[in-house]
């Protein structure tokens, strides 16, 4: 299952990288906000019908959350924004290598501290070790 579930997420990513290359001429002709709007509009459509046939009847209200998990919409509109303004400029390739060592960086604190609920998984050599090859990765793909 565990291995299902990482192939299911590298496809996540490779749609992103191709979220990136649309979202980026989109934005040159319509507006970065136009195109980020119609992205989450299109999503939202689509998420609302999945909702309707598959969502369970008696789950507990999404108005009954603490509003600091609310924040993810916030941070999710700001990572189109910058998809749509950086991809044009830096190309797809760097912004969404930008993009992974963010997430890996954030992503091993998150681990280490056992932050927003998840459990603590300590920081060891080979975390430390797979975040320097990333940034490596950034700096050979950005400086060629």
């Amino acid at each position: 299952m565990q291995f299902l579930l990482i192939l299911l997420v590298i496809a996540g990513g490779m749609g992103l990288s191709v979220e990136a290359g649309i979202l980026g001429p989109l934005g040159e002709q319509v507006g970065h906000l136009w195109a980020t709007f119609s992205i989450f509009g299109v999503g939202s459509a689509l998420t609302f019908l999945l909702m309707l046939f598959f969502s369970p009847r008696n789950s507990p209200s999404f108005f009954e959350q603490p509003a600091w998990q609310l924040t993810g919409g916030i941070l999710g509109a700001g990572y189109v924004v910058i998809l749509t303004i950086a991809t044009p400029v830096i190309g797809i390739a760097v912004t969404m290598i930008g993009i992974l060592a963010g997430q890996i960086f954030k992503s091993v604190i998150i681990d280490h501290y056992g932050l927003l609920g998840t459990p603590a998984r300590k920081v060891g050599k080979k975390r430390l070790c797979a975040l320097a090859f990333i940034v490596a990765a950034l700096l050979l793909i950005a400086l060629d």
